[in-house]
């Protein structure tokens, strides 16, 4: 059993993952993690240094070799599903929940976070809202379950995913 968490920045990915991988237990994959590991440097080096492009390309080949593990629950990018092959690796090789957080939640939830490198800007709101734009369609399009993350906490949105995740294995 695979779960890929895919959704904005700031929708809970990293922390509803690990709740959801010790409910289940499963081992749990963080994508920004593992290039930071990878790499011995933090992902707004790595974007200062190779760019978006650079960075989005060891994001796809992480996501190439982390899908194909069992038993896992993964956090993706933001940004993962831009990249038609992460979409179809993530399809192809496990359930994928989408985290649902508005443009607001998300301003709120990043207003402080300087590991951010798109948002390091002088209006996070708007890039947050083009992002949104551009991106939920992708979401929507790669999930197999929706879940909005407003007000929630962490235990109750991964009972609620485990939940639908049954129901999905029960047809």
């Amino acid at each position: 059993m695979n779960i890929f968490l895919v959704g904005p920045m700031g929708a809970g990915k990293s922390t509803i993952g690990r709740q959801l991988a010790r409910e289940l237990k499963l081992k749990f994959l963080d994508t920004d993690r593992e290039m930071e590991e990878r790499s011995g440097a933090d992902i707004p080096w790595i974007f200062d240094v190779e760019g978006e492009v650079g960075f989005r390309k060891r994001e796809a080949n992480i996501i190439a070799e982390l899908t194909q593990q069992r038993d896992v629950v993964m956090a993706t990018g933001g940004g993962a599903i831009e990249t038609a092959d992460n979409r179809q690796h993530l399809s192809a090789r496990g359930t994928v929940v989408y985290l649902y957080a508005t443009v607001d939640q998300q301003v709120e939830r990043t207003a402080k976070d300087k590991n951010r490198p798109l948002l390091q800007n002088e209006d996070p709101r708007q890039v947050l809202e083009n992002l949104f734009d551009q991106r939920h369609p992708l979401y929507e399009e790669v999930a197999d379950i929706i879940v909005a993350t407003g007000a929630q906490n962490p235990r109750t949105l991964a009972a609620d995913i485990i939940k639908q995740i049954e129901a999905i294995r029960s047809l």
